[in-house]
């Protein structure tokens, strides 16, 4: 059981990898409809990640409870670990390339509110 977790998990955790590396591309050509569109699937893909997390910590905690040797799974362990790792940079990756764009938005949207006395829209009633 521990084994075909782990693989799922090291499945959704390529998947994420993959909808990751399409956004900076799409970033990078300004593809901004394709880039909203995968934001659903891998919200769900973290999801899924989660529950198999908790599937995997409650299942090898039955093994401990139960005098199974768990070290058996050191190494896929590891390996998953390592996925999450490359998970993480890649989406600082990604982060490094939206928070730039998000801060240059947000420094406009104040020049411009500021030329206008503190309200871009006049709403007059």
């Amino acid at each position: 059981m521990v084994d075909k977790i782990v693989d799922n998990m090291q499945q959704l955790i390529l998947e994420l990898k993959n909808a990751i590396n399409q956004d900076i591309e799409d970033i990078k050509t300004s593809k901004h409809e394709e880039l909203f569109a995968r934001n659903d699937k891998k919200n769900s893909i973290i999801n899924d990640i989660m529950k198999e997390k908790v599937e995997l910590n409650r299942e090898l905690a039955t093994l401990i409870q139960n005098n199974f040797d768990v070290n058996i799974y050191r190494d896929k362990v590891n390996e998953l670990e390592d996925g999450l790792r490359s998970l993480y940079e890649l989406n600082k990756k990604l982060a490094n390339i939206v928070l730039p764009i998000k801060q240059m938005y947000k420094e406009l949207l104040d020049e411009v509110s500021e030329q206008s006395g503190g309200q871009i829209f006049d709403i007059k009633a």
